[in-house]
């Protein structure tokens, strides 16, 4: 993957603030090392940083049409390449190059914005095409490659800026860091960031399977911009489930599928590796990825020395079960503490799983060892009902059948307050119940996360907020939602909001391009998920039994250990900024001080104060302890934002070399 940055002139001819260009591609210097281009027209610029893994000799960026008329500044991967190639040669379209951006001018040339249909990958490109005075600016279906936009005032000339990251956005000098409350909020209503809003006020994230078109116009009259979704997520009607097929025909015809996804994204001019964890999705791509290249695919495990929390035993065996030697990275109370900044300052927004720090740790040691591509499981948990709160919300779901009462929502009730949920906050987890289309499993896990607004926010930010609902932005048509079954309703809004929000930005891209390393997801292909997605829900979640068609497809390639091993969630410890190690970071006291929290304004400094004094005599177990825990981390992970990006002044901490604020 690369890194792509732009800025338009929306309203008039004057020329680009001296050097905005340059210092954007500068801060994208990580994304891609490799190579640097520049297309500069009088109303608009585009920049590429390349990080070559498909035609490593004459893949620079902008890649042009046959006459020049089309630029491309592409970020991902068309894993299609060979084929689509072929086919518009047929066309007698004439390639310049052996890259894969350079399907794209030449898609759109025949198929103009209905050239999505003809893209698998996962990709974030700019379009300009000249003869059209048109700006497209795409992001792939499930969100895999990001793409930030900003529209901004600057010498009385309104500008829209791209790029890969916000970074970039800033290093331009034109636009400044301002907080977008909505977006901290998002961090504690979800653990995520899902688009399109952001923490920084006027700085959007493009939603997956959206592009937005900018048409130019004659100096003096504004362009126009319009966003388009050209794809989403979707899932039959419950009565047109597939939910008749022989159990053993759908593995058969998943594995067809799956070995092809994994097939795809094992093109490149590069070596290719894999991240293992030892659970069932990572394993079964190992397996399948070895098989095609006739070898053992390297791997790279995180061992987690926190006790319950470390995986790397299973791993071995697979690792051993497929004749590779794991390079094993270790991750604990020392390396979250002294790598939580640049967590932050990589991923641009609160983090609360501080596991993310582990993939930060192992993308830079697959860089270290000379790589620049690795393999990953993401996605089955979200097509597959992989999580424990499917489990639970199952049961919950049963009890609700009963005549006359709905015990399994009394039981929802009784468990949030018996976390300390009152009742102000019950009634607006009910809104965001009938906003999401009804009951859906992620409900529970966000109603713990929601408990630590009551709890931190100061009473400015509570009034602030008290009219925002996050599911409101995140999907217009809740009508089509109604008629899925509840388990493909929930299978969404974890694809919308964990998935999109952290998975694939805080766990992925954000961490893994921060070494030059380009992450790849059989999982989240376009065919894994079409079969997926119209299988009845009995075919994912037997009974209680998780992924269940993926576990009778890794038995054919694991040790039937690994392919009914229970779901472990891949999680470090949280109490490490506070119990472990806090008097080893000064940085987490000053950002935690009362001098700190006023000067944000967030957070009531008597709440935090009381929380962090009580957290540890609270043991170790418990939801209640791990919902404050959670609260605090959203906190200082907060602060620790507004300190990287915002004010620096919040502690001794240095903000990272590079940064860029206006």
């Amino acid at each position: 993957m690369c890194g792509i940055a732009g800025i338009v002139n929306l309203t008039g001819e004057r020329p680009r603030p001296a050097g905005a260009l340059q210092r954007m591609a500068d801060a994208l210097f990580h994304r891609g090392p490799d190579e640097f281009g520049l297309l500069e027209l009088p109303r608009l610029g585009l920049a590429s940083r390349r990080l070559s893994i498909v035609g490593l000799s004459d893949g620079r960026q902008p890649i042009f049409n046959e006459d020049g008329s089309i630029a491309v500044v592409l970020n991902g991967e068309l894993f299609d390449y060979p084929e689509m190639r072929a086919v518009l040669e047929g066309h007698g379209h004439r390639f310049a190059t052996h890259c894969d951006t350079e399907l794209i001018p030449h898609l759109w040339e025949e198929q103009g914005d209905r050239l999505f249909e003809s893209l698998k990958g996962q990709f974030a490109f700019a379009l300009w095409d000249e003869r059209r005075r048109l700006l497209t600016l795409a992001r792939d279906r499930f969100g895999i490659c990001p793409l930030y936009w900003t529209r901004c005032h600057v010498d009385d000339e309104e500008w829209l800026l791209f790029a890969s990251e916000i970074k970039a956005l800033l290093a331009s000098g034109m636009v400044r860091a301002r907080a977008d409350l909505r977006g901290i909020d998002n961090a504690f209503n979800f653990f995520a960031l899902p688009a399109p809003v952001t923490c920084f006020q006027g700085i959007e994230l493009l939603p997956p399977g959206n592009f937005l078109s900018v048409q130019m116009t004659p100096p003096g009259d504004r362009a126009t911009v319009k966003r388009t979704t050209y794809w989403r997520l979707d899932f039959p009607d419950h009565e047109n489930e597939v939910a008749t097929k022989p159990i053993r025909q759908v593995v058969d015809e998943f594995e067809g599928v799956l070995l092809h996804a994994v097939e795809r994204r094992l093109r490149a001019n590069v070596p290719v590796v894999s991240y293992l964890s030892g659970g069932v999705d990572s394993s079964v791509v190992v397996a399948m990825a070895s098989k095609l290249l006739g070898r053992p695919i390297p791997t790279f495990t995180i061992r987690v020395t926190a006790r319950g929390l470390d995986e790397a035993d299973q791993a071995a065996i697979v690792a051993r079960h497929i004749g590779t030697e794991p390079v094993v990275v270790n991750f604990g109370s020392n390396e979250i503490l002294a790598n939580y900044p640049r967590l932050i300052w990589a991923a641009e927004g609160p983090v609360i799983d501080t596991s993310c720090a582990a993939l930060l740790l192992l993308a830079e040691r697959v860089h270290a060892a000379g790589y620049k591509v690795a393999l990953t499981g993401e996605g089955s948990d979200e097509w597959l009902a992989g999580y424990p709160w499917f489990r639970i919300d199952k049961l919950l779901g049963l009890l609700d059948r009963f005549p006359g009462i709905r015990l399994g929502d009394l039981m929802r009730r009784a468990w949030f307050r018996s976390l300390g949920g009152k009742v102000d906050s019950w009634s607006r987890l009910q809104r965001f119940r009938k906003t999401a289309g009804g009951q859906n499993a992620s409900l529970l896990l966000y109603g713990l996360m929601g408990l630590s607004r009551d709890r931190f926010y100061s009473r400015d930010m509570l009034e602030s907020l008290q009219d925002y609902n996050p599911y409101e932005a995140l999907e217009p048509d809740l009508a089509r939602i109604t008629r899925w079954s509840p388990l493909h309703r929930s299978l969404f809004w974890g694809a919308k909001i964990l998935l999109g929000g952290m998975l694939l930005s805080h766990k992925g891209d954000r961490v893994a391009m921060h070494s030059s390393v380009e992450t790849r997801y059989p999982f989240l292909d376009e065919d894994v998920f079409a079969f997926l997605a119209k299988l009845a829900p009995r075919y994912k979640l037997r009974g209680l039994t998780d992924k269940y068609i993926l576990r009778l497809l890794a038995e054919r390639w694991l040790p039937h250990a690994i392919a009914w091993r229970p779901k472990a969630m891949f999680r470090a410890s949280l109490d490490a900024f506070f119990v472990t190690g806090a008097e080893k970071t000064p940085y987490v006291a000053q950002l935690l001080s009362d001098e700190s929290l006023r000067k944000t304004g967030y957070f009531d400094p008597r709440a935090v104060a009381l929380w962090r004094k009580r957290m540890p005599a609270m043991g170790s177990l418990g939801y209640k302890r791990s919902g404050i825990e959670f609260g605090l981390v959203t906190v200082l992970a907060t602060q620790l934002w507004h300190h990287q990006f915002i004010d620096s002044s919040l502690s001794e901490l240095p903000v990272n070399a590079g940064e860029c604020r206006s």
